[in-house]
């Protein structure tokens, strides 16, 4: 039998707990106006610097929206993807994210190979449609994880894969999560972006002209990358 030791609740996660479980038992809906930071700081007794942290993990985990000079807002959400507790398992854990891109690696290789066979016309234009918004966000220097979140989700869709898909859409909050992540990471250096850009287009092209094992090949090759880039940045934050 194996017991893994209790790991002691920081206070932001207890924050992010409770209002969660505001927004799943319906308390809280969308639209609705949360409390201002300093209302929060006198309501849940805790530091400002907590709170912030929480505010942090709901936005990022796609529960909440800040606008700025307006306040903090319940986004529209899938109360299912908010009762599920992967994702705010692999947002807690330091290693999730490598977690996240070895599941990637065994669907996303085979869904480009799948989607290299059989994507149609209207599909690889789609794909097409999100490198080009993702090469403005290029130009514009904005980090571009919802057209590198799209792009991905459109090869899933070439794959006529309906399981595929579902898997897909069940990891699809958290791959959002671990985009921005890694992608804020890989901003540090100046030529990433492009690289990624790059790399983005050519799994793309080799989805175009059907060759299968070429995208498969680009895809493990970006997502390896990307991995390595991670572990790096884990190993300096921890070591």
């Amino acid at each position: 039998m194996i017991l893994k030791p209790i790991k002691t609740q920081k206070i932001y996660e207890q924050i992010v707990d409770q209002i969660s479980q505001l927004v799943i038992d319906g308390h809280l809906k969308p639209g609705d106006r949360l409390p201002s930071e300093r209302e929060l700081v006198d309501r849940f007794k805790v530091s400002r610097s907590s709170i912030r942290e929480a505010v942090s993990a709901l936005e990022l985990m796609g529960l909440i929206e800040v606008r700025s000079g307006e306040g903090m807002y319940i986004r529209q959400v899938n109360v299912d993807s908010v009762v599920a507790p992967l994702a705010w398992m692999l947002f807690i854990e330091k290693d999730s994210d490598l977690e996240l891109y070895e599941a990637r690696k065994v669907l996303e290789v085979q869904a480009a190979g799948l989607a290299a066979e059989r994507a149609e016309e209207d599909e690889i234009a789609e794909m097409h449609k999100h490198l080009e918004l993702m090469r403005t966000d290029l130009q514009l220097e904005r980090t571009g994880e919802e057209a590198d979140h799209n792009f991905h989700y459109c090869i899933a869709k070439a794959t006529h894969n309906k399981i595929l898909i579902r898997l897909m859409n069940t990891i699809s909050d958290t791959m959002r999560i671990t985009l921005k992540t890694s992608r804020d990471i890989l901003a540090s250096d100046r030529n990433k972006p492009q690289r990624l850009y790059d790399e983005h287009f050519a799994i793309y092209e080799a989805i175009r002209l059907h060759d299968i094992e070429q995208a498969q090949k680009l895809m493990l090759d970006h997502l390896v990358g990307v991995e390595n880039e991670l572990a790096k940045d884990l190993l300096r934050k921890y070591k």
